[in-house]
């Protein structure tokens, strides 16, 4: 019989020695935590799923009507005229302004309007610069 089962019943735990019953006792304890741990981990994993699943959605949701709103912005806009397309004002541009709204609208999820958009030289040194292109690269 093992010390279990002489722990379950009443008249085979009254004969057990005080060793006997502490080591039962922690085997006991050690077994329901060990459960309860493990049933604790698998709630945690089913909850972060849940909650990535739902992000993910709300998040592609959310990128699809900033887009949407945006392009629809850009193509209220009347078309450029030639004078526009003289200074470089294409409606590429229009649409790049747009997707880039669309795109900072959905990671930060304040609505805003962009007016201009203006490059900024890289101050990076070459190494930097081809170790970040190598980073991207690998990542395609």
């Amino acid at each position: 019989m093992s010390i279990l089962e002489r722990f379950q019943h009443f008249g085979t735990f009254s004969q057990m020695s005080l060793g006997d019953k502490l080591v039962a006792s922690l085997y006991v304890t050690l077994l329901g935590m060990g459960i309860t741990f493990t049933a604790l981990i698998i709630i945690w994993g089913v909850t972060t799923l849940m909650s990535k699943s739902i992000r993910k959605s709300e998040m592609k949701k959310t990128l699809e009507s900033a887009t949407v709103q945006a392009v629809a912005t850009a193509k209220g806009k009347a078309l450029p005229t030639e004078n526009a397309i003289d200074k470089g004002e294409t409606l590429e541009d229009e649409l790049l302004i747009a997707v880039i709204t669309a795109a900072i609208v959905a990671a930060t999820g304040k609505s805003f309007t962009i007016k201009t958009i203006r490059r900024v030289d890289d101050q990076a040194p070459v190494w930097g610069k081809m170790s970040r292109r190598d980073v991207m690269n690998s990542r395609i």
